[in-house]
């Protein structure tokens, strides 16, 4: 006789032993309910995050001539900040499917407390760059809550809602670099110090942690795959879309931790003045992307990302040319432009990564559940590779402005710098996603073939 199958271990805690969103009687029935559900907790858990993270390009507006630090210290401590938020993002991607996601949100929401009262006990003129350098670093685990939140919200949502949900879940946390901006303009202009927008964060990191412990759940599906981190490592496309997301979310990180000491630096703005200023960018592109995700969604992807990088190549061409002229209402109103068009690639750029795999897995003959396995597998185990190199564009963005000023005193340098990054973005999307396309569109009609293997729609 044939032994019966064991039963599923028992977990104590939110645990979700089956989870099918593909399917759509299940979808419909309560997993579309519980999806969203974790989906607004994730968001909320990493809108604190970022503000953390990115706190710092608000608190060195905060320090004035008696903080003894020069424009080139503070654009490296925030780049120092930057680079650990983007290389923590890799081990929490993973930290997922190890502890779950409902318990991963709880504990790195909670972490949050130790760089936001680290900084708290330093804050005050006369402590050395060395040490706000050390806080700095911790201030950089903020940048992990993404990748772990993005690599969770994955999981719960069917291929066809992914784009808008990766979209709304990255935008929202996108908004606490805003929202800690908006914050410090309201703290300056109550004629409050830096320690009174890090005391503002202390019980907001709690209520996120608990909401998290009461809402959230653990998917049981979701495990570590070591071989497919191996074989995301191994795909070329996973380091194409890094490269392609360094254009997009490096420049959102970068300007969102630069554009204030620009203002302040080049153009002589008050902190307070910039402050009125600086939000602005970060919220629109914020906003847009979950808009770029359902464009991507209906248009495809990469369409959507190669006109986009034209747009932002129009734009920091502008650019160039108003910190040339020293024109601040030209430079701050493309500047903004700007932002909402990293925001709206971020979006779209994201979305081609499940639908790139899923691709691959079509064109190996995968079918059905099969290929949707195979696609769920590779894109979460390259997202948070992704997400790490992407990031790291904020690094070379905020190293980039520090050497512009030392060697021209302006930002004019770092500009045409990233013009002509944005334009071999444009070239790498059209190369890789769109050109082998319309190649294979035409043999296809020519010769009355299978079509092979296109990334035009993702």
């Amino acid at each position: 006789m044939t032994a019966p199958a064991p039963a599923p271990p028992r977990r104590s805690g939110r645990w979700i032993e089956h989870w099918d969103p593909e399917d759509k009687g299940f979808w419909e029935a309560s997993g579309e309910r519980i999806a969203n559900r974790n989906l607004w907790f994730s968001v909320l858990s990493e809108h604190i995050g970022f503000s953390v993270w990115t706190m710092w390009s608000v608190l060195v507006l905060f320090m004035g001539p008696e903080y003894g630090l020069t424009p080139a210290d503070k654009f490296l401590l925030t780049s120092v900040v930057t680079l650990v938020g983007a290389v923590v993002r890799v081990p929490y991607t993973f930290a997922v499917a190890l502890f779950g996601g409902r318990n991963w949100t709880i504990v790195s929401a909670a972490l949050l407390l130790v760089p936001t009262i680290a900084a708290f006990a330093v804050m005050h003129p006369g402590t050395s760059f060395s040490t706000f350098l050390w806080v700095g670093l911790l201030a950089g685990i903020g940048g992990g809550n993404f990748a772990s939140s993005m690599t969770n919200i994955n999981a719960f949502f069917p291929l066809r809602r992914k784009g808008w949900a990766l979209g709304l879940n990255a935008g929202g946390g996108n908004v606490g670099v805003a929202a800690i901006q908006l914050v410090a303009l309201a703290v300056i202009g109550a004629s409050g110090g830096p320690r009174v927008l890090l005391g503002i964060y202390i019980p907001l990191i709690v209520v996120a942690a608990g909401c998290a412990a009461l809402f959230m759940d653990n998917l049981a599906t979701v495990k570590n795959d070591t071989g497919a981190a191996k074989d995301a490592a191994k795909d070329a496309h996973t380091w194409i879309m890094s490269f392609l997301y360094v254009g997009t979310f490096g420049s959102f990180i970068g300007y969102s931790f630069a554009f204030g000491q620009v203002l302040t630096n080049q153009f002589g703005r008050t902190p307070l003045q910039a402050t009125y200023l600086t939000f602005i960018g970060p919220l629109l592109g914020s906003l847009v992307r979950p808009v770029g995700g359902r464009l991507a969604d209906r248009y495809g992807g990469a369409r959507i990302t190669l006109w986009n990088y034209v747009a932002m190549a129009a734009a920091t061409a502008a650019l160039v040319v108003a910190s040339l002229k020293q024109s601040m209402p030209l430079f701050v109103t493309v500047f903004i432009v700007l932002f909402a068009l990293s925001g709206l690639g971020n979006g779209s750029t994201y979305k081609m990564i499940p639908g790139i795999f899923q691709a691959k897995a079509l064109a190996k003959g995968l079918e059905g559940e099969a290929a949707m396995a195979h696609g769920r597998r590779l894109s979460g185990a390259s997202m948070g590779l992704i997400g790490a190199v992407g990031a790291l564009g904020g690094v070379g963005i905020n190293l980039a402005f520090r050497q512009s000023f030392l060697s021209y005193g302006s930002g004019t340098g770092a500009f045409v710098a990233f013009l002509a990054f944005y334009g071999v973005c444009f070239a790498v999307t059209w190369a890789v996603y769109l050109r082998r396309a319309a190649g294979q569109a035409v043999t296809t009609v020519a010769a009355e073939t299978k079509p092979q293997l296109s990334y035009a729609e993702v």
